[in-house]
């Protein structure tokens, strides 16, 4: 196999191998600029991994906080229930929005490689012994 033709920006040649009938590998082919393209425009969209986790034990807190302010008598039990099914919901709305974007992602992934699957399939594959 040859090795890819793409000059990176730092002005050294790429060692990736190139693809089968191509001078390029999969990250510098022409034709798949469309995916890249649409995988780095995620780039800072979900706020990094640690965020959503830290958000759900801030929330957490809050839960634990209320609760003890309510067995001590300094919240109204009724406003603490209120409070609690309040903070239940942002916590579900956290966890379902959490889920819709890992589905939106693992979706676009499969797409891809759904994609590249049936290119390789109708051009012959990579090739036993090649």
């Amino acid at each position: 196999m040859s090795r890819c033709s793409a000059i990176k920006p730092n002005g050294e040649r790429c060692k990736g191998r190139a693809n089968k009938g191509s001078e390029w590998c999969w990250n510098h082919d022409p034709a798949h600029a469309d995916a890249h393209r649409r995988h780095g425009s995620r780039g800072g969209k979900r706020g990094g991994r640690g965020r959503p986790v830290t958000e759900l034990a801030r929330l957490g807190t809050r839960f634990e906080e209320l609760a003890d302010m309510v067995l001590r008598g300094k919240v109204d039990r009724a406003d603490g229930a209120v409070a609690g099914q309040l903070l239940a919901g942002a916590r579900a709305c956290m966890r379902d929005g959490l889920k819709a974007r890992e589905q939106e992602e693992l979706e676009g992934r499969l797409e891809e490689l759904e994609r590249v699957l049936e290119q390789h399939q109708t051009s012959g594959g990579y090739g036993r012994g090649a």
